[in-house]
């Protein structure tokens, strides 16, 4: 199985698996996010206890790509501190925009990494982009 299918996989396995896209019962965050150009948008929630994430979830509508890129970020920033997530963040934005990513940062954004061949789909990057933008904004914002 070569990195395409792994690619294609973990997008399909997360567009379709909805158990992230729900509410989260007095979330400590809640930021949406909106890629205008092409009408995606997802309200983003958070739990924290202390600086650490407890729980992520999303609900909203979008393409495949936002969806999925949305579901595999929440599962990989729970557990994780607020700066983790932040940094994790930066990798993957990173990565979307074609920066020089070490082995090493990829491996801290786990499934996430999987991703990384959007960025040869400019008309995808900004689908990919918009959960992980929305919590580096959210983070910046809400968590200090």
């Amino acid at each position: 199985m070569d990195l395409n299918d792994v690619y294609t996989q973990v997008i399909l396995e997360n567009s379709r698996n909805q158990k992230n896209k729900r509410n989260l019962e007095n979330p400590d965050i809640k930021e949406p996010g909106h890629n205008p150009s092409c009408g995606d948008e997802i309200v983003l929630e958070l739990k924290h206890d202390g600086n650490v994430i407890t729980e992520a979830a999303f609900t909203g509508h979008g393409c495949a790509i936002s969806q999925a890129a949305t579901s595999v970020m929440c599962d990989e920033i729970v557990g994780k501190t607020i700066e983790e997530a932040k940094e994790m963040a930066k990798i993957y934005i990173g990565m979307i925009k074609r920066e020089d990513i070490s082995d090493e940062d990829l491996e801290k954004i786990g499934d996430a990494a999987a991703f990384q061949n959007i960025s040869n789909m400019p008309q995808r990057v900004k689908c990919a982009l918009l959960s992980w933008k929305t919590l580096d904004e959210v983070i910046d914002k809400d968590v200090k």
